[in-house]
């Protein structure tokens, strides 16, 4: 007869020594409501918790988790950093069925290793509201040193549905609400206006570290905890960053940092002050509290300083950690400028990048660069296994694949294709597999291999780290190599930033000769859904309201594809009105290039007898078209627009959205050959909302409001 044995969580991580055979584990998946800043927000739980509870097994043991989802939705499951037979991986259509809603899915697969790991939905946006929990592995052998687990993530009160839409539009909302708008004001003020000048003529948005505003950031569902242990006590942290898209600084108010294990292997012990934690990566950790009694502030601070959460360690007074200063963006804008050629390529400066041992953000950091501080911070080449790790003497290929992205339409991809526009990457059982990736984006890459370990070829030779996620900094070109060593399967390998991966950034990597997965039977549909994500099309809007009348623009577009209307109404008869809409898809790499077919209606309640710039007749008074064009972002973001009509008559017509002239204001203006123009100015006051005024050449002034979304 099976034994089941539930574990007792406790904060010291007592464990029993004795293996079992079989640990079974019930999870109940609910739809639920969380109050953070006195706003209730829907969330996933798991148990009724928020984390979900964090799941204890011993190497050799058997996991049984049986997953009941009591959501009228599907959900699913994903092992992180676990080695496991691929259909029970938890990638819902590539490597297990769905957990339909009301319906239970039960895993089962053997513990072959030991160390921090975590397990996540891998459904749509459920990680970022609370699906998420941490999954700990014992080594055999007991250790007698107390421990802590800390599960860092990043909460928003906004749907994250809402989030991912709103970075397709290029929203600055978020930099608003962090301070990073870096506008010509701004420039102004810092004495900066020439390096933003530059930065828009490359075609360049502001210089930010990450995505998105998160109101708050948590450590096991809290912003602060306490552990109380004694002065001297060494303490084990498994340091979990479950954040859909935040990297987290971590410093302790007692001391230095010894890493011990990364990503669930262990390394040789590196003692440094501060280190940062990519999205889904793992370390564990020792601190020492200090002789003297305290409770000691182990600090996990956002990446762009504008959050953090804490751990007290020990019991009396508090004793902070040193917070970490505002990012200087300019400084970042400055370094941006000179790595960015006018045609949107990264110029490597003649640097010899990799393993994060040259942080660009560096510049930004007041406490490095204005007090000269000899502060030593982790990075990959400093990381060491204390076992030889060399792959088996077998045939080996290599892959070189670039990590590519566009900041303003927010498309990340790998080799300029997303996952649904690109082939999986066949692979052989028993060989040798390297990939060279390199960072030609403005943004850090967390690269997440399933089901398999990696080597990281950082100079440490037969003793290269073992990982499972690579961070990969701009301009940065890295080296991983893994042995393939699973008997068949599709193994997903994709950017662990959850935005990033749901447009497209990823790549399949699948075994010759995998046989039917039986919890897949259509294989053929089940791949179309996987594909489905990245192929999905948002909606944008900006739509104004104003004394003279109303103008806007409805936009629906998908990676390459984009479908605008838009709409110029007087409230007077004379000033006539004038609806035009576009097809089209973007060609080029950094999506500058639009050609698209489209159609104009145009109507006044007078005849004017105009001309054009080019002679010919005016159609002002009234049009009504089928036309194909070109639209072409230029430096400065102007974006020009050649067409011609049907009936010959040829448009050209430039213009410029959200000038930033402060933090809020954003000026607009355009003008065409029809001898049309516009200009006007927003003050933004919510994410949706903005008072705005203009003066347009027909319907004169007006003032008003803007609403976009």
């Amino acid at each position: 007869m099976k034994r089941f044995f539930i574990i007792t969580l406790s904060l010291i991580g007592w464990w029993p020594v004795e293996a079992q055979q079989l640990i079974r584990y019930d999870l109940t998946v609910s739809d639920t409501v969380v109050n953070y800043n006195g706003k209730n927000t829907k969330a996933i739980a798991i148990n009724g918790q928020l984390p979900a509870p964090t799941l204890y097994f011993t190497e050799g043991d058997t996991a049984e988790i049986h997953v009941h989802n009591k959501m009228h939705h599907e959900t699913s499951i994903h092992w992180h950093g676990l080695i496991l037979p691929n259909e029970q991986d938890g990638v819902p259509y590539l490597t297990t069925q769905p957990i339909k809603g009301m319906s239970t899915h039960i895993f089962r697969f053997p513990i072959v290793q030991n160390g921090t790991y975590w397990y996540h939905s891998h459904t749509m946006l459920q990680e970022q509201i609370g699906m998420y929990g941490a999954f700990i592995i014992k080594k055999r052998e007991c250790s007698i040193m107390p421990e802590y687990t800390v599960l860092l993530s990043d909460w928003s009160n906004e749907n994250p549905h809402q989030i991912e839409r709103s970075l397709h539009q290029a929203t600055d909302w978020y930099a608003i609400r962090k301070g990073a708008s870096q506008s010509y004001g701004e420039a102004v003020q810092s004495g900066e206006q020439k390096t933003k000048v530059v930065n828009e003529f490359k075609r360049m948005m502001a210089m930010d570290v990450s995505d998105v505003y998160y109101q708050k950031l948590l450590m096991n569902g809290q912003a602060e905890q306490q552990s109380f242990f004694s002065p001297g006590d060494k303490v084990k942290l498994r340091v979990i960053n479950g954040s859909a898209s935040t990297y987290f600084w971590l410093n302790f108010a007692g001391g230095k940092i010894t890493v011990v294990a990364n990503d669930g292997a262990d390394v040789e012990h590196v003692e440094v002050d501060r280190m940062i934690i990519g999205v889904s990566e793992t370390y564990d950790v020792i601190v020492t509290l200090p002789e003297k009694t305290g409770s000691y502030e182990f600090l996990a601070t956002s990446e762009d300083r504008t959050n953090k959460a804490s751990l007290w360690l020990g019991a009396g007074e508090k004793v902070a950690a040193q917070p970490l200063p505002r990012l200087e963006y300019f400084a970042g804008m400055q370094m941006m400028n000179g790595m960015m050629t006018v045609g949107g390529k990264m110029n490597d400066m003649g640097m010899n990048m990799s393993l994060q041992q040259m942080d660009m953000n560096t510049v930004m950091y007041p406490e490095i660069m204005d007090n000269n501080e000899n502060i030593v911070a982790l990075n990959y080449a400093m990381l060491k296994s204390p076992v030889k790790t060399t792959l088996p003497d077998a045939p080996s290929r290599e892959i070189r694949l670039e990590l590519s992205g566009n900041m303003n339409r927010y498309v990340w991809t790998l080799d300029n294709k997303t996952v649904s526009e690109s082939d999986k990457i066949l692979i052989r059982k028993g060989e040798n597999v390297r990939i060279i990736l390199y960072n030609n984006s403005m943004m850090r890459h967390p690269m997440h291999l399933h089901g398999h370990f990696f080597r990281v070829l950082n100079g440490q030779g037969e003793y290269a780290p073992l990982k499972t996620v690579l961070d990969i900094l701009p301009m940065e070109t890295d080296t991983l190599e893994f042995h393939a060593s699973e008997d068949y399967g599709d193994w997903y390998f994709h950017c662990h930033i959850l935005y990033h991966m749901m447009s497209g950034m990823g790549r399949i990597f699948s075994y010759e000769n995998t046989p039917p997965n039986p919890q897949l039977p259509d294989a053929t549909k089940a791949l179309k859904k996987v594909y489905h994500d990245d192929r999905r099309f948002y909606l944008g809007a900006e739509i104004g309201l104003e004394s003279n009348g109303s103008d806007g623009e409805v936009t629906l577009s998908n990676t390459r594809w984009s479908l605008q209307t838009e709409w110029r109404i007087g409230l007077k008869r004379e000033s006539g009105y004038e609806v035009e809409g576009h097809f089209g898809r973007y060609l080029d790499k950094n999506q500058f290039l639009l050609p698209y077919v489209g159609w104009d209606i145009r109507g006044r309640s007078k005849e004017h007898g105009e001309e054009n710039i080019f002679g010919q007749e005016n159609t002002k008074d009234k049009r009504g078209v089928a036309c194909v064009g070109i639209q072409y972002t230029l430096p400065w973001f102007v974006l020009t627009d050649i067409r011609v009509d049907h009936t010959g008559n040829v448009r050209f017509q430039v213009s410029r959205d959200d000038i930033p002239l402060t933090s809020r204001a954003r000026l607009w203006a355009n003008w065409n050959t029809d001898m049309e123009y516009s200009v006007g100015i927003r003050y933004i006051t919510t994410k949706y909302l903005a008072l705005s005024t203009h003066y347009d050449s027909d319907m004169k002034w007006g003032g008003g409001i803007t609403i976009t979304y």
